[in-house]
């Protein structure tokens, strides 16, 4: 048997604006870019070296209720989870390219941390976890 988790929809105020962050800010990939009617889209994003099949779905809110959600779909808390193989080196990359850092790297048992904000606030794990000891 075979599963896996492919897609997880954030919403956004604004396809246009989150695309120029995430693609610009934290150098994703755009995957697809598709027109499915005259207000909606199908726009996936992606770090480099994301398994295929793995990306972000950006989905433009369609109304009052869900544009109360953007920024804060998790009631603060952190919400997505970004891996990397070299923190350091994405750390000082996204700090230069304007990315929002809410804490000083810390070290945990785990792996090197730093909590980041997306344009809207949603909190993200910048993370690269550590060997684990057997």
């Amino acid at each position: 048997m075979y599963q896996q988790l492919a897609h997880v929809a954030l919403l956004v105020r604004d396809y246009d604006e989150a695309l120029a962050f995430y693609t610009q800010q934290l150098g994703f990939q755009l995957l697809a870019d598709t027109r499915l009617s005259a207000t909606r889209r199908w726009v996936l994003v992606a770090p480099p070296g994301a398994p295929a099949g793995s990306a972000l779905l950006l989905a433009q809110a369609d109304d009052a209720e869900q544009l109360s959600r953007v920024g804060n779909q998790t009631g603060g808390r952190v919400f997505l989870f970004l891996q990397t193989d070299d923190f350091w080196r994405d750390y000082h990359a996204m700090q230069a390219r304007g990315v929002r850092f809410c804490e000083t790297p810390r070290e945990e048992v785990y792996a090197t941390v730093a909590v980041f904000e997306d344009l809207y606030g949603n909190l993200w794990d910048l993370l690269q976890p550590k060997p684990q000891v057997a």
